[in-house]
């Protein structure tokens, strides 16, 4: 189809359609992702030729996706609620305050290292939710508490919640996590420390980013090493930021105890007592364990992990086209491992970490139901959003919308400008949908199109796509009502959002500065 202006907007309207939905009339992601779907089945059917028979094998596509990406994010909330009913998030959050009674470092210690590890582990507003009653309970104001963890966590989104985010970026853009995760993993890594630099000085300003620079560097550093090796080690992705959250709260431990943060501290401080109830520390850290040993075996073993994946859910689609022209071509969509996937991993560590604590005793009676229903309850309006948002995006690349938007892209921004324009892309997306992956999932395919017609890196746009929605996630509405509700900031979700906004610019000027610097060497 001839790329024009009225073509391009036409293009454009659905993504509008859920941006405004959202932002201006807060509708919820279920409700304006379904509103853009219908946009987008409806100008695919006039404007840009889609016969029914395009509509139907794009929801098919679009269903298979999801599945892929809800695998994990199923396992994710179950495996959070077996651990948080035992009482191993409190017993973990509750020890790391006792270190050091530097305020700069505590903050460093909860608002960036543990918040990162709970992204790792769970996502969807835990770690400003789990943080934020933490820090008040250490004399912290309210408006910081919720600050802090938003800014800490972010760079830790892409592969947290056991890579959910991660997979959508390769179920959108059809490419393999070897292509993806370099690029990925070195962006977030150096947005790691710039988040602690960010907590910093949210903590107490300039003068907080002096004191705490040693421990950024230091820590910050040890994360991102981390992340960057298993990111990239084949089929360990998904542990991306828990291994990384882990190994860092271990060098936190370190650093805490160096002379520059080590003063006496005060135990009879609120945030420094024991807590009366849950596991010791070692039992605390017994699920991570067990999550990491199956997945390291499931993932890291050849023969075992050619067991798990011999079974695969598999459904081939055949050729269909638009009447201008759009060829979508015939063959399998994507390959789902029914018992090797990391959301099976997720399932596994789970039902094995409450056979644990249930033999500690560390439930109540009703944890079962309990833990089923927080799970579900957070998982079905999500899912469903997830869901809309993933076929509106599938209906638009199977139309042939998305390469005109890409098309429209390449010949309006040069190569030297569009690193910009694509973390600005990512990271609207992601403040306006409230998601990393919502922003995958409609953005992929497009920054992977124009990046290819503009004869840039396409590993490496794609990387800042990702790395732009993680920082740009941490700003979205949703996620603040989360964290001001449980930091005793409710109602008062502007000034959080203020609170966070220039940070989080900055860290978004400096990704993409250091983008478009890469980009210009390497092309």
């Amino acid at each position: 189809m001839q790329l024009t202006l009225v073509n391009w907007i036409l293009a454009s309207l659905p993504i509008a359609i859920i941006l405004i939905l959202m932002v201006v009339y807060r509708w919820n992601g279920v409700r304006a992702g379904a509103a853009g779907l219908l946009a987008a089945v409806v100008i695919a059917l006039l404007v840009y030729g889609a016969g029914l028979d395009v509509i139907l094998y794009a929801g098919g596509r679009a269903v298979l996706l999801t599945l892929d990406v809800l695998y994990i994010v199923w396992g994710a909330l179950l495996f959070f609620q077996v651990v948080e009913h035992a009482g191993a998030l409190r017993t973990i959050g509750g020890a790391l305050p006792r270190l050091t009674a530097d305020p700069v470092m505590q903050g460093l210690l909860l608002g960036w290292v543990f918040a990162s590890f709970l992204q790792g582990v769970g996502g969807f507003g835990v770690p400003v939710a789990v943080v934020a009653p933490l820090l008040l309970s250490l004399g912290v104001s309210p408006l910081l508490a919720v600050v802090m963890p938003s800014l800490g966590h972010g760079w830790a989104v892409t592969f947290g919640s056991l890579g959910s985010s991660f997979q959508a970026l390769q179920s959108s853009t059809g490419l393999p996590a070897e292509t993806l995760a370099p690029w990925s993993a070195f962006l977030l890594a150096l947005m790691g420390i710039l988040s602690g630099a960010a907590v910093a000085h949210a903590r107490a300003g300039w003068r907080g980013v002096q004191k705490g620079l040693p421990a950024v560097l230091i820590v910050g550093g040890v994360m991102g090493a981390v992340l960057y090796g298993v990111a990239v080690t084949p089929g360990l992705w998904p542990l991306g930021s828990t291994v990384a959250g882990l190994v860092g709260l271990a060098a936190a431990v370190i650093v805490a105890r160096l002379p520059w943060y080590r003063a006496p501290a005060n135990h009879d401080e609120p945030g420094n007592q024991r807590p009366n109830t849950g596991p010791a520390l070692g039992w605390a850290l017994a699920g991570y364990a067990v999550l990491l040993a199956l997945t390291f075996t499931l993932k890291g073993v050849p023969a075992i992990k050619a067991f798990f994946s011999q079974t695969e859910l598999v459904v081939s689609f055949p050729e269909t086209a638009t009447a201008p022209g759009w060829v979508n071509p015939a063959g399998p969509g994507r390959d789902i491992p029914i018992f090797g996937h990391a959301g099976a991993i997720l399932f596994y560590a789970s039902g094995l970490t409450y056979l644990v604590y249930r033999l500690k005793k560390y439930y109540p009676q009703d944890a079962a139901r309990k833990i089923w229903r927080g799970t579900t309850g957070k998982a079905v309006q999500s899912s469903l959003g997830i869901l809309a948002m993933v076929s509106m995006a599938v209906v638009m690349e199977n139309a042939g919308m998305t390469d005109m938007l890409a098309r429209g892209l390449s010949q309006s921004v040069g190569p030297a400008l569009y690193p910009t324009v694509a973390t600005a892309v990512g990271a609207l997306g992601a403040f306006m949908t409230g998601s990393n992956t919502n922003s995958n999932v409609v953005f992929g395919a497009l920054q992977m199109q124009t990046a290819a017609l503009l004869q840039l890196s396409v590993p490496l746009i794609l990387g800042l796509q990702t790395a732009a929605a993680a920082i740009g996630s941490i700003m979205a509405p949703t996620k603040l009502i989360v964290g001001a509700s449980t930091g005793g900031m409710a109602g008062r979700e502007g000034e959080v959002l203020r609170g966070v906004l220039a940070r989080s610019a900055a860290l978004l000027v400096i990704l993409a500065v250091i983008a478009s610097v890469i980009s210009a060497a390497i092309t």
